[in-house]
């Protein structure tokens, strides 16, 4: 097995330096496909100025409570949209309603009042801003002229104190089925946010002077400081597994492709389960969540061959986040996807093992990632060079003393003990 030949105790030292080029790679790469301060600010400014402005909106008449991000960007997981040719990001937002609106909004046609509201209110906005506008069965979206995307998402209050997160739980409407169901966005964030908290177990001296070492050898540059990065490495485990799933499906018809909440989910339940469990640096523990994804979650087979997946929220009730999966289409290309991320691993463990062919990691790089992900690797170590040739020196070196990385086990706390 690959894991047991490049972890073997033997190559204990091969294993923490490979784990340091990887530590590196995954950052370079995650940081090419993340929003720049600049697009932060603007996704922060446009979220504020649209929550004000719906807060005094008359449809709503003082029900609405608070405009939050949900999803990736709130997690830190955000990456570019699948579609190459845009440059704006998709942000996902939260229209909270008191408990009060459910009076307004109940009976058979509630659901689709409230969606017709948030879409009044959000149309006289875009006019005014000349932006465009989409109304969809869950949400309505803003289309920004840099190619931003906003989804709105009107959620009313339910708290139900039996969840975890359950004073966040809410209803969110549903056009088509008429109906409220129920949702915890808040819940689920603050959930994936406690398990990203959980330091990885490393038992190899994996630190700033062992990177600082590979950095030497293969003219890259250290990570920032290692506690910060290192504390959010499920983030960085996310968002790899999100470019190599764009661009493994750049030319596919989007409704095959895995949806990103299943994928972050199976990611943060695995890295909960194996983090605290003894591995020898960041690369390893990667290879042993990617191997056991298809173990996160539940699959009923019909007569017919045809399977039900389901991977329950624990923070909202009967809420099915492997529900947009159970296509037949969907999910062999899941399946063909999880293979295909663990081959092109094992050529990237292999290439960043060869210290002697640089040229073989950005090859594999620009295989797996992308022609954007290799290049921003070039064009840093393009600018580390220039950095040492401007400061007269041949070699790089950090001081300090190691700091090793390590944590105790910690309980389940995102989707508990299957």
């Amino acid at each position: 097995m690959l894991r047991e030949k490049l972890f073997h105790p033997s190559r204990g030292s091969l294993a923490s330096q490979a784990s340091a080029r990887f530590t590196y790679l995954a950052e370079v790469v995650a940081k090419a496909f993340e929003p720049t301060q600049t697009q932060l600010e603007d996704l922060e400014r446009a979220y504020n100025a649209t929550g004000e402005y719906l807060a005094a909106c008359p449809e709503f008449d003082g029900l609405l409570t608070q405009v939050h991000a949900q999803g990736s960007r709130q997690m830190g997981t955000i990456i570019r949209p699948m579609n190459s040719s845009r440059e704006g990001f998709d942000i996902d937002l939260v229209a909270k309603l008191s408990t009060n609106a459910i009076a307004l909004y109940s009976g058979s046609q509630g659901a689709s009042l409230l969606l017709s509201h948030l879409k009044t209110a959000l149309t006289r906005y875009a006019k005014s801003h000349e932006l465009k506008i989409e109304p969809w069965d869950r949400c309505v979206t803003l289309v920004y002229a840099g190619g931003m995307r906003a989804d709105f998402v009107p959620i009313i209050e339910d708290p139900r104190f039996s969840l975890s997160y359950g004073e966040h739980h809410g209803l969110i409407p549903d056009r088509k089925l008429q109906s409220y169901m129920s949702t915890n966005p808040k819940g689920y964030c603050l959930g994936f946010d406690k398990v990203a908290k959980i330091q990885a177990n490393f038992t190899s001296q994996f630190a700033l002077d062992s990177i600082a070492t590979e950095a030497m050898k293969a003219e890259l540059v250290p990570l920032p400081d290692a506690a910060e990065v290192l504390g959010r490495l499920l983030c960085r485990f996310v968002q790899l597994a999100k470019v190599h799933r764009n661009f493994s499906f750049a030319d596919a018809n989007e409704a095959f492709v895995p949806t990103s909440v299943f994928l972050t989910s199976l990611i943060a339940l695995a890295y909960e389960r194996l983090a605290p469990h003894p591995h020898d640096g960041p690369l390893e523990l990667f290879v042993d969540i990617i191997d056991v994804l298809p173990n996160m979650f539940e699959r009923h087979s019909f007569g017919n061959g045809r399977q039900h997946w389901i991977l329950r929220n624990p923070f909202a009730l009967n809420d099915n986040l492997a529900d947009s999966m159970n296509t037949p289409e969907r999910q062999e290309a899941f399946n063909q996807w999880h293979e295909k991320l663990k081959s092109d691993l094992k050529q990237l463990v292999y290439a960043i093992d060869d210290m002697s062919n640089s040229d073989g990691v950005l090859d594999v790089v620009k295989k797996s990632f992308g022609p954007r992900a290799s290049m921003a690797m070039v064009e840093h170590n393009a600018k580390t060079r220039e950095a040492r040739r401007a400061n007269g020196r041949a070699n790089y070196f950090v001081g300090g003393a190691a700091a090793s990385i390590s944590s105790v086990s910690r309980s389940h706390t995102f989707f508990g003990d299957h």
